[in-house]
């Protein structure tokens, strides 16, 4: 579990983050939605260290991260997996050799004991035949694939994604989602996801949270969204045609 507790982010003027709440729960899939500049990206960033919040507190299972030091943080961070908007898979590296990155830079263990985890890992997510390819030489999803399982492959208590679905396709996207969603499940992560993907919303959200212009205005389930009575929430949910006839629908 992460709570997080009144944080503020600002960058020179801009105030970013507001006093924002919340709190992600272990095991489920924790969303992030909001409009494009409301402050999902930074407030990601702020969770895991590479933004320093101004005030208010970040706490993961009790542990209040804001608060640490480089060498504490160090051990919370190799709890944490990280799924890139775009991947951010080194080029120049098999996917085998990206997934063992971590390995390398947090672990003592030996080569053979690396490469069985890297095995798993992409096993895991369905690409062990492709271990020896260059990021270049896979589709889109698939480098996607790599991507969760270099973020898996600590075994993390904590998973972050940035617009896991960014670029895909329709088919893919809903693939990736339920990998993510099944490795939440299977290995009881706490899982936190940044998007704008309104099928992902309702495929997979347990617990989803708007952010607006740097604050919390609305917090729930994707069972509930549709019967909110926020405005701004309403605005964002049925922007496009398609939610807008589900609301008429339900109307």
């Amino acid at each position: 579990m992460i709570e997080v507790n009144n944080i503020n982010k600002s960058f020179g003027d801009l105030h970013v983050l507001k006093n924002l709440s919340t709190v992600f729960e272990k095991g489920k899939i924790n969303q992030i939605i909001g409009r494009s500049g409301s402050g999902k990206t930074v407030f990601l960033k702020s969770l895991v260290g590479l933004h320093e919040i101004d005030s208010g507190s970040i706490l993961y299972d009790g542990r209040d991260f804001s608060k640490m030091n480089f060498k504490s943080r160090k051990e919370i961070r190799k709890e944490i997996g990280m799924v890139f908007q775009g991947g951010a898979l080194f080029d120049s590296a098999t996917v085998a050799e990206n997934v063992m990155f971590p390995l390398d830079m947090f672990t003592e263990m030996s080569f053979k004991e690396k490469k069985e985890r890297v095995d798993f890992c992409l096993k895991r997510v369905g690409i062990l035949e492709s271990n020896n390819l260059f990021p270049s030489e896979i589709s889109g999803g698939m480098q996607k694939r790599v991507a969760i399982a270099r973020a898996i492959s600590l075994n993390p208590k904590y998973l972050f994604c940035d617009e896991p679905n960014s670029g895909l396709d329709p088919k893919t996207a809903i693939l990736i989602d339920n990998l993510i969603k099944e490795i939440t499940y299977e290995y009881n992560i706490t899982t936190v996801i940044n998007t704008h993907d309104m099928n992902s919303i309702m495929e997979i959200g347990d617990n989803i949270i708007f952010i607006y212009q740097g604050e919390n205005i609305w917090e729930g389930s994707k069972n509930n969204i549709f019967n909110s009575d926020n405005e701004l929430l309403n605005d964002f949910v049925f922007a496009s045609e398609l939610y807008k006839k589900i609301k008429l629908i339900q109307i």
